[in-house]
């Protein structure tokens, strides 16, 4: 169930294509959690990651799939995701697709962003700009302020 596996030729289990994961990159490697598997602790993985457990942790990652019975409580980072199921946490993504059973508590930080009716969201979106860096800094009365550099 957690493991790493090249693409096989009978296609991935991802996308069902060939030889092809996410990226339609061929023999790309994939990391599956089953529906019978909860996991507390942050997640990196470089390879592509399909999630239909449960995760209390952080997930970093490639290209995420978020299986309908699957509950993350963490903030999300990938280049690209696809949420069926529940999130609680921050989600950046450079690609983002939120599917119809998508259940989100958090802000959602993207590039490119599609919703299926019926999604629901309860957070702010906002188009990640990378052209602006942001940054907390500290003050002498040690509250955090937040300041935009150019």
């Amino acid at each position: 169930m957690f493991s790493k596996k090249s693409a096989e030729p009978h296609g991935s289990p991802l996308t069902g294509n060939p030889g092809q994961g996410m990226t339609g990159r061929s023999n790309s490697s994939f990391s599956v959690l089953g529906s019978d598997l909860s996991i507390t602790g942050d997640l990196n993985a470089s390879a592509d990651l399909h999630v239909d457990g449960n995760v209390e942790g952080d997930i970093t990652c490639s290209n995420l799939v978020q299986g309908e019975t699957s509950t993350v409580t963490g903030n999300i980072e990938a280049e690209s995701a696809r949420f069926a199921g529940t999130v609680q946490g921050s989600i950046k993504a450079r690609e983002l697709v939120i599917l119809k059973t998508a259940r989100i508590t958090g802000d959602v930080f993207y590039d490119a962003l599609t919703i299926e009716q019926g999604a629901q969201v309860e957070g702010r979106f906002a188009h990640r700009d990378s052209r602006v860096d942001r940054k907390v800094e500290e003050p002498a009365d040690g509250k955090p302020e937040l300041t935009v550099a150019s």
